[in-house]
């Protein structure tokens, strides 16, 4: 009888931990998976970003950071760190943080969504202000993501050159939707390697994690992965880009 239930919990925990990994990596990329970027503007060193994905048991953890080189920081300090958190094995948004230090600028802003925690609504902070609306609140349909997350589920779907992807996030106070047009195919050299990859342009109409004023094209491998390689920014001066480096899967 002890050996029978002995026998029985351990199947449940085998069970129960390959229910986590499967949800976990059932995706066409691996989890975890972290991404190192150079910035660099106009071909000048500009400093370091990352981008990450992670299980946390309930979800994905998505991260992105960016930090400015030593020399710029002197006179303009960058110091971002985005992070998301999905609801359940989708990319469904739970929560969404920014904390942001780019020269004088500097903010804090969380978005709870509406469905985690039995929230009926979703609720935007601002941990800076010290207004009395400091805490608003919206209605949002089920399903809808932030930015860093929305990216993330476009990397699982078919990029075909010539047809666009649609995503529906919350940003900047409001929902959009998001229209990703999928342009063309080109190899691309990085630190990291050459790569084939499928050229995609984001059309966003709210500030989210690139501003509204500039165009911004990402380079994903022609592959079920979709792993970023390169991203490049508008800004009034050229372009931003960030330039993969390595990357590295597995704990």
């Amino acid at each position: 009888m002890l050996m029978k239930y002995v026998f029985s919990l351990v199947l449940s925990v085998i069970t129960a931990v390959l229910l986590i990994c499967s949800s976990a990596y059932a995706l066409p990329f691996p989890v975890p998976e972290q991404l190192t970027y150079e910035l660099a503007w106009e071909g000048v060193y500009a400093g370091t970003s990352t981008l990450s994905i992670s299980w946390n048991g309930n979800g994905y953890k998505i991260v992105s950071t960016a930090k400015s080189a030593d020399y710029i920081s002197v006179f303009y300090k960058v110091r971002d760190k985005i992070e998301s958190i999905t609801s359940g094995d989708s990319f469904a948004s739970n929560s969404y943080d920014i904390n942001s230090h780019e020269g004088r600028h500097v903010k804090h802003l969380g978005v709870l969504f509406a469905g985690a925690g039995g929230r009926e609504k979703t609720s935007y902070i601002d941990y800076f202000s010290r207004s009395a609306d400091r805490d608003k609140e919206y209605k949002t349909p089920p399903g809808v993501m932030d930015p860093l997350s929305s990216f993330f589920y476009v990397r699982t779907l078919p990029l075909v050159v010539g047809k666009s992807v649609h995503v529906t996030i919350f940003d900047d106070e409001k929902v959009w939707n998001v229209e990703v047009k999928v342009l063309k195919k080109e190899r691309v050299k990085t630190w990291a390697g050459t790569f084939n990859t499928i050229l995609i342009q984001p059309l966003l109409k709210s500030g989210g994690i690139f501003r509204r004023n500039g165009a911004i094209y990402i380079w994903v491998t022609d592959d079920a992965r979709h792993m970023p390689v390169m991203l490049a920014s508008k800004v009034k001066v050229g372009y931003i880009k960030a330039i993969l480096e390595k990357a590295s899967f597995g704990r």
